[in-house]
């Protein structure tokens, strides 16, 4: 594991190094270029300094989130850019080194305690073409498989995908290595009008908030959240085909996709079915607001569910807030339904917040869940599998910037759990389990637009 961690320390350090040594030794002819297209970007067009968002020439980089969902332009970002030639590259990632204990005071029999190490690293790149063209790319990978092994971390009351033929319980999925290799192509008809199209494999399709590792007020909880099945579970779904308009604060999009969930396998490329739909409309109504509503048709999600299709539909609001360089505050509330032929919905919803103060980060998160006695393992005739039990899930933590070493900052810290649950469930869980872990954070410096 420590090999592992220092591969992708390394990687960031490297990349930063590079951008570096390619900025001090740039020529004379090339900066006089560079403060020209500078002095250019007052048209509201990317310049080579200045990358713009990924689908819009238009829009500021930090309404960029994950696949072709929008953050408020007010968003914080993290992360390296540098440039070569008439290319612009970022580089971004989050790494924990935690302890984690599911149920410490050992309420129930179902908790678990590990050291584990979640991550993810991301780049991307664009070049205009033309005067109103765009083309962009974006990888990202995780090592989550080689760090915590197929069955992945200890996660109360988190159900989905699966490990040696069984549903995964009470713990949460690795990521696949490869999470996203995108490219897209944006043109601007005019300053308000432009359209996009995006094909991944894998990626994400327009469906739901931004996927919980990019949202700025969970950076700091190395969780997944409960509702990650009810929300942004597509968010690694390999084949992916998006079309999208933009018109003023608007944005309409349309994906057709592999319903199917990643499989066991997290090093290779699963089939790509492109069997799914979906819809999203997006609404930023000022730089500090991201709405969206979606909705989906998903073939066949869970491998262990034949002929179980979903109707997913979603609902969210992002929040960002800056004063000053060193104080920001972010919130997420987000509500997601799941609803199978013959049985009833399944709901989920979430509120989460972060306050960022100098070197400080508060943070918490609320959730109340669904879970059916299928997913959560239950046997009958005790249970039937389609009751739905309601989950409450509150956490609060806490991380203080220990180093600052550019490019990288080093946090330490720490949070708690706090379940209640379907009282039926009190043989298994307990009364009001908790939970605790403590961590090392390591993630790029906040970038000064």
């Amino acid at each position: 594991m420590k090999k592992i961690l220092l591969s992708i320390v390394i990687m960031l350090a490297a990349a930063y190094a590079h951008a570096q040594h390619d900025h001090h030794h740039m020529p004379d002819t090339t900066k006089r270029q560079d403060t020209a297209m500078q002095k250019e970007d007052h048209s509201g067009h990317m310049g080579m300094n200045n990358m713009s968002h990924a689908y819009s020439l238009n829009l500021p980089m930090n309404r960029n989130g994950s696949g072709t969902g929008w953050l408020p332009d007010a968003s914080p970002m993290y992360g390296y850019m540098f440039h070569k030639r008439k290319w612009m590259f970022m580089l971004h990632g989050n790494l924990f080194l935690r302890y984690t204990n599911q149920d410490f005071n050992n309420a129930g029999i179902r908790g678990d305690a590990m050291v584990d190490a979640p991550n993810w690293i991301m780049g991307m790149g664009q070049r205009r073409v033309g005067n109103k063209g765009l083309f962009h790319f974006n990888i990202m990978m995780s090592a989550d498989a080689l760090v915590t092994g197929g069955n992945g971390y200890p996660l109360l009351f988190q159900t989905g995908e699966t490990w040696n033929g069984k549903p995964l319980i009470d713990r949460q999925h690795p990521h696949d290595l490869f999470s996203e290799l995108s490219v897209s192509y944006s043109h601007a008809f005019s300053k308000k009008l432009d359209v996009f199209a995006y094909l991944a494999y894998p990626g994400e399709p327009a469906l739901g908030a931004v996927a919980f590792m990019h949202r700025p007020s969970a950076l700091n909880n190395p969780d997944a959240p409960l509702s990650h099945h009810w929300v942004d579970a597509t968010h690694i779904t390999f084949g992916v085909a998006t079309l999208g308009v933009r018109y003023g604060k608007f944005r309409l999009e349309g994906s057709s996709f592999t319903g199917r969930e990643p499989n066991e396998q997290r090093f290779d490329f699963d089939q790509p079915r492109f069997d799914s739909r979906s819809a999203r409309l997006s609404f930023n109504p000022d730089r500090h607001w991201a709405l969206q509503l979606s909705h989906a048709f998903i073939e066949n999600p869970e491998e262990i569910h034949v002929n179980e299709d979903v109707y997913r539909t979603t609902a969210s609001a992002i929040y960002s807030k800056q004063w000053k360089k060193n104080i920001s505050f972010n919130a997420t509330a987000l509500w997601g339904v799941n609803k199978t032929k013959h049985f009833a919905g399944e709901h989920a919803a979430l509120a989460e917040a972060s306050l960022y103060i100098n070197r400080l980060a508060i943070y918490g998160r609320y959730e109340w869940v669904q879970k059916s006695g299928e997913e959560l393992g239950l046997e009958e005739p005790l249970f039937d599998h389609h009751d739905l039990f309601p989950v409450n899930a509150i956490t609060l933590g806490a991380a203080y910037d220990v180093l600052k070493v550019k490019p990288l900052r080093l946090a330490a810290g720490g949070q708690v759990g706090f379940y209640a649950a379907d009282s039926r469930l009190d043989a298994l869980y307990g009364t009001n389990p908790m939970s605790f872990q403590l961590y090392l954070r390591l993630y790029p410096e906040l970038m000064r637009m």
